[in-house]
């Protein structure tokens, strides 16, 4: 499995096509979601980001981001700054 540094995630930001998250230290696909176009979603929060802090006030469950596709895992010690 593919470990992504919080550099790397970042090229994958969106408006390459190529959208990925982190959450609890996986990283997540979220590219062929309607709700993460352009790497936005809900104005709030982008894509290249670890959204572990972010989902915490979310109006809706974490868990909908393991219906994506995990394409890796963010390095160990870069789960948060």
């Amino acid at each position: 499995m593919k470990i992504f540094s919080r550099e790397e995630l970042k090229k994958y930001e969106g408006t390459n096509g190529t959208s990925y998250v982190a959450y609890r230290g996986k990283v997540y696909d979220v590219s062929k979601s309607f709700q993460w176009k352009k790497g936005a979603h809900q104005v709030i929060h982008r894509a290249g980001q670890d959204l572990t802090d972010a989902l915490k006030d979310a109006p809706h469950i974490p868990d909908l981001l393991f219906k994506f596709p995990v394409v890796g895992k963010l390095a160990e010690g870069e789960k948060r700054k």
